[in-house]
């Protein structure tokens, strides 16, 4: 190889490592906002999360609920249906979701079906392995008296170097004895991104 192409390659390389180098990570609150790339991001499922509760224990549901049983709801979040063009993980919406109605402490929440059935098989290990004494009953389980469930979708509009992403986020929340719906709850998102 020719020395000025061994130099070349030499000087890239050492460009990249520093490039490389010069990267740096710095720690902050997670309650900071950050919008990066304008996606949907952990922010906008905080404060959707947030509102959507809100919204929905402010509704007359939850206060004909208490009138006519004397207790609060018992309340399961299920599937939040990611229909937008992005990788959304729902998992982490409906965690917001769950600690927003925990947080209110308007409601009792319960957990939902897959964790149900590994507590369930748990249940199970102590009346074979624990203790008389402290293994768990079986019947106690606490049931739901309402269900939530929802989409998350979006529109993408874009044209050289602007673009405008529209996020719907749409919950409602089902009687489980009655399938009544008893609230339906909206909260929409817009954000323009320019390069």
């Amino acid at each position: 190889m020719r020395p000025t192409i061994q130099l070349t390659l030499l000087s890239l390389a050492l460009v990249l490592l520093n490039a490389c180098a010069n990267r740096t990570v710095t720690r902050i609150s997670p309650d900071q906002q950050t919008d990066l790339s304008g996606r949907w991001n952990d922010t906008d499922s905080r404060l959707v999360a947030n509102e959507m509760i809100k919204q929905c224990l402010s509704h007359t549901w939850l206060s004909e609920f208490n009138q006519k049983n004397g207790r609060k709801p018992v309340v399961i979040v299920g599937l939040v249906t990611n229909k937008t063009a992005e990788q959304i993980e729902p998992e982490v919406f409906i965690k917001d979701l769950e600690r927003e109605y925990i947080n209110s402490a308007t409601v009792r929440v319960v957990t939902n079906s897959v964790f149900r059935e590994k507590l369930r098989q748990e249940r199970a290990d102590q009346q074979e392995f624990a203790s008389p004494e402290t293994a768990k009953k079986w019947g106690r389980e606490l049931g739901a008296d309402f269900m939530m469930f929802g989409t998350m979708n979006s529109i993408n509009d874009e044209f050289k170097a602007k673009k405008t992403i529209f996020y719907q986020i749409n919950l409602e929340l089902t009687n489980l004895e009655t399938n009544e719906l008893v609230w339906i709850g909206e909260k929409e998102i817009k954000k323009f991104i320019q390069n």
